[in-house]
């Protein structure tokens, strides 16, 4: 591994070659806002350099508390160009959620956007304003090192019930090349279109820190853009890549709007991608969607490409360089179409360097040489796997397991469904039910008898509870555990269409 390696000074080695072209542009209704390659590097080094004569120095913590604006990434890179450690959160996170993780990581500096909560923490606080002041400043050398070393921290969108502080190293950057070709088939030459707010770590990588890596144009929709918008941005800006959450395709697809004929294709991840939606893009648009799979703890390694498509139904395959098994109950790999858990190994590039303080809870994710996922998985003959759902989302039913994806996939057909998703319930007996829930006008008996035409008996929901929205973390995603939690306490007065 390299020792004289800065991550921040990897993402943005192919701008210095193009020092004129558009790096990034913040589009909306009003004028584009425009960042050339040599602008940009010189407001992350220039941030680099205001935040070394406030007195940071390599190891250092910032807390990133900014808003949906270009001063979020600035910021970041502009910590690790000097060796300090930046810990990017969403803005949505409330004053007590925000103390907690202040409690956990004890910032050196927290670095503030205007009406962001900020944690009750004796840490000095910057205004995110001063970014663009740090701008002008002549360019700090970059801090290079080890590249195992720390670089920064995020925190695990908490659906377990648990966040946690996850420690990555400069060399995580080197893991996302591998998804150029083995998902993004990202070309210099492209305007990647990301549907989040620069503060989503989707965001930040797939939007922003991997076109600049490899040279390419980052476009952001302006903050307050509603998402039904967001296809005549990309067609007015001529996007050759969408990216976003399925659920964000979910809702453009709902909208009209001219063919955008620069698209090539879009990319999803955050969450399952159902086929029925993935074959309503196609449709819609005559271009792909590609999935791709990653976790807080590691970069994404499973995908579909534009070289290889995933079969419909599963993820894709482990991208290019990956090490990826799906490992038996005693650690042994499972057989081909048996369901086992998704592991990655240890010498994978992007792999965590560890939960901050939190060794114990580090080494049990660890079984040998793998780090294990917690989601389960079936691999195909041609090596296509697909994923069937956390471990501890898995949904028992009279002694058969059941994920819930197999229910979603086929609830999610159904014509004004809208969002699905299906979990376990207990009932009064002690016993569980699987339940189904839909956010949709569909009605609940065509609901019930789609689960009948396309499930077997014992996969069939035995509830089908209609709610307005879906519970989700702070990611996007949704968070079954809040479904459970609502919906299991008070079994005789939730609102259910049986």
């Amino acid at each position: 591994m390299r020792s004289d390696f800065n991550l921040a000074e990897h993402v943005l080695e192919a701008g210095r070659a193009t020092p004129d072209k558009l790096a990034l542009a913040v589009v909306g209704h009003a004028a584009a806002e425009r960042w050339s390659y040599d602008r940009l590097i010189k407001a992350v080094r220039g941030t680099a350099t205001g935040l070394i004569r406030r007195g940071m120095g390599p190891g250092d913590r910032v807390l990133l508390r900014i808003g949906n604006e270009p001063a979020f990434p600035i910021a970041y890179l502009g910590c690790i160009a000097a060796g300090i450690v930046p810990v990017p959160t969403s803005a949505m996170l409330t004053e007590a959620e925000v103390t907690k993780i202040a409690r956990d990581i004890a910032p050196d500096l927290i670095i503030a956007g205007t009406g962001i909560a900020l944690p009750g923490s004796q840490a000095a606080v910057l205004p995110a304003s001063a970014i663009a002041e740090f701008a002008a400043l002549p360019p700090a050398d970059w801090d290079r090192g080890d590249a195992d070393r720390l670089a920064y921290i995020v925190y695990t969108s908490g659906t377990s019930g648990q966040a946690r502080a996850v420690m990555h190293a400069h060399r995580a950057i080197l893991a996302r090349q591998m998804m150029f070709d083995g998902w993004y088939g990202l070309r210099s030459s492209d305007r990647l279109m990301h549907a989040g707010a620069f503060n989503w770590t989707f965001t930040l990588g797939t939007g922003l820190m991997d076109p600049w890596a490899a040279g390419a144009t980052a476009l952001i929709p302006a903050d307050g853009t509603a998402i039904e918008q967001i296809p005549l941005l990309a067609r007015r800006h001529g996007a050759t890549i969408l990216a976003g959450a399925p659920g964000i395709f979910r809702r453009m697809l709902r909208a009209e709007w001219a063919p955008i004929e620069t698209l090539r294709h879009g990319l999803a991840a955050g969450e399952r991608l159902d086929p029925a939606l993935r074959a309503a893009w196609c449709e819609r648009t005559g271009s792909d969607l590609h999935e791709a799979m990653g976790m807080s703890e590691c970069s994404t390694f499973l995908s579909g490409s534009p070289d290889r498509p995933a079969p419909p139904g599963s993820a894709g395959y482990p991208q290019p360089g990956r090490r990826v098994a799906i490992l038996s109950d005693d650690g042994s790999p499972a057989p081909v179409g048996q369901p086992g858990t998704l592991a990655v190994h240890r010498s994978d590039p992007g792999l965590f360097l560890g939960y901050l303080g939190q060794l114990e809870e580090t080494a049990e994710r660890f079984r040998g040489d793998w780090f294990l996922t917690g989601d389960m998985a079936v691999q195909a003959e041609d090596g296509a796997i697909s994923t069937l759902g956390r471990a501890d989302d898995m949904m028992n039913a009279g002694g058969f397991r059941v994920a819930p994806g197999e229910v979603e996939d086929v609830l999610s057909a159904v014509p004004d469904a809208g969002d699905v998703a299906a979990t376990e319930l207990p009932v009064a007996s002690g016993a569980t039910i699987i339940a189904a829930f839909w956010t949709g006008a569909a009605p609940a008996a065509t609901m019930r008898a789609a689960s009948e035409a396309g499930l077997a008996r014992y996969k069939q929901p035995r509830e089908f509870i209609h709610v307005p929205a879906l519970p989700r973390t702070p990611t996007g995603k949704i968070n079954r555990r809040a479904l459970r939690t609502a919906h299991a306490p008070d079994r005789a007065n939730v609102s259910r269409e049986s």
